[in-house]
């Protein structure tokens, strides 16, 4: 599994207007190919009476699947660009539709190649993109006489306590960045003079939204 990884938060859209067509862009988040080919096939039906419907998608770990669609436009000028901006974001299970409805002046190849990109990445600003960090759930269960301590440090750190048991003693549950378990178990055993009882658990995805326009 990637340690980190970028993708987009989830739905956003965004429309321009060039040359008198307009140009709509709708990004969401497609972990599945299946997942990619139902929100591109809702965008087709809310815009069946579009000139284009153009569409580009990346799904997988090591971007095993990618499939680019120029809908009918010029081979090349618009589901290639289009699927060339997510990969220059790095991103990972995207999909992106741009919905195009003719003005009446035509754009030209470069043009066309420039107003699918510049469709897409503000379809990209809309939806926002966030990173997905790999932690591991690190338990550490104490007696109630270090739980003031142990919780006013974790609050205070950089790890995030994802949720506190209270049973016959008080166990944490706390998501670590996967290279820091060594750290935070010294940590840990130093806070509470080796009275704490640390297990290593299950790793989970958090995410992290990115400033805007990263």
């Amino acid at each position: 599994m990637l340690q980190k990884y970028y993708t987009v938060k989830g739905y956003g859209e965004r429309e321009i207007v060039i040359e008198k067509s307009r140009f709509i862009c709708y990004i969401n988040r497609a972990e599945t190919e299946e997942e990619a080919v139902a929100f591109i096939q809702q965008i087709k039906k809310k815009h069946w009476d579009a000139t284009h419907n153009c569409s580009a998608y990346l799904i997988g770990e090591h971007d095993q699947i990618q499939k680019a669609n120029d809908d009918g436009e010029p081979s090349g000028t618009a589901g290639v660009p289009m699927l060339e901006v997510l990969k220059k974001k790095g991103l990972k299970d995207t999909v992106a539709v741009v919905t195009r409805y003719f003005g009446g002046i035509k754009l030209g190849a470069g043009g066309l190649v420039r107003a699918y990109s510049r469709a897409v990445s503000e379809g990209l600003n809309a939806a926002g993109i966030v990173e997905r960090r790999l932690m591991r759930i690190m338990n550490v269960t104490i007696d109630y006489t270090w739980l003031g301590k142990v919780e006013n440090e974790l609050r205070s750190s950089v790890y995030t306590i994802k949720t506190i048991h209270y049973a016959d003693r008080v166990t944490f549950a706390v998501l670590v960045p996967e290279d820091s378990q060594l750290p935070f178990s010294e940590w840990m055993t130093e806070l509470t003079n080796g009275r704490a009882d640390i297990q290593a658990g299950e790793t989970e995805y958090v995410e992290f939204t990115l400033p805007s326009g990263s």
